[in-house]
């Protein structure tokens, strides 16, 4: 699964991954270096399951297992820009899919703790981001919904899945300063960026509509 691919194999990824972000991602407003770096660097094609590697690098949500998707590229960039993360960022990635989003932050300089929930996806998620030698990726298998109190707190945490609420116990887990970027709502969908301006105060806005897989597990539960 991880074997390299052949010097014309490289070649192409290279030229694809050039063409995504000069197409896809710095004409429609992403600006940071760092992001445009990150996402030229990363072997998209090495995240997505075979039958669709052909798909890596266009402009579109990819399937992965047990109806979960890889995000399309712009909106990883986009999540990514908007946690600012980088050098000594310590990043919290929930519902971390295939390690995509993880492995960008990665090449941006953050330590990352990311947690996925499904057991199959975290397991393949973990050997793909050691076999590519991201080793400042931390992946668990777990509800992200708790978060991950003992590496808290965090200077950005990333939600890969629509919640259907804020999570308190990852507003909890933000540093002062720190961001959390999160798809708010279900049918209608919203890129909510919320901000710890000081412990127990938060300002957010509204950055684009989306479309994502809805977040599962505890979150799911009816307040009692």
């Amino acid at each position: 699964m991880y074997s390299p691919f052949s010097r014309r194999g490289i070649a192409e990824s290279a030229i694809l991954k050039n063409e995504m972000v000069e197409q896809q991602l710095r004409r429609r407003g992403i600006h940071d270096s760092a992001v445009l770096a990150a996402m030229g660097t990363v072997p998209r094609h090495q995240f997505v399951p075979p039958q669709w590697q052909h798909l890596a690098y266009e402009d579109c949500a990819v399937p992965l297992s047990a109806g979960q998707t890889i995000s399309q590229p712009y909106i990883v960039a986009l999540m990514s820009q908007l946690a600012a993360a980088g050098p000594h960022s310590r990043v919290l990635d929930v519902g971390a899919g295939s390690g995509y989003q993880s492995a960008v932050l990665a090449e941006m300089g953050a330590e990352v703790y990311a947690i996925e929930i499904l057991p199959a996806l975290a397991k393949s998620a973990a050997e793909r981001l050691r076999a590519l030698g991201y080793e400042k990726v931390h992946l668990i298998q777990g509800d992200g919904y708790a978060g991950w109190p003992s590496e808290a707190p965090f200077d950005a945490i990333l939600i890969a899945a629509a919640a259907p609420k804020i999570p308190p116990l990852l507003l909890e887990q933000l540093a002062v300063g720190g961001r959390l970027i999160v798809p708010l709502g279900e049918g209608a969908q919203v890129l909510q960026c919320i901000r710890k301006v000081k412990e127990g105060e938060f300002e957010s806005r509204n950055v684009t509509a989306v479309q994502f897989v809805p977040m599962v597990g505890r979150i799911r539960e009816r307040e009692r």
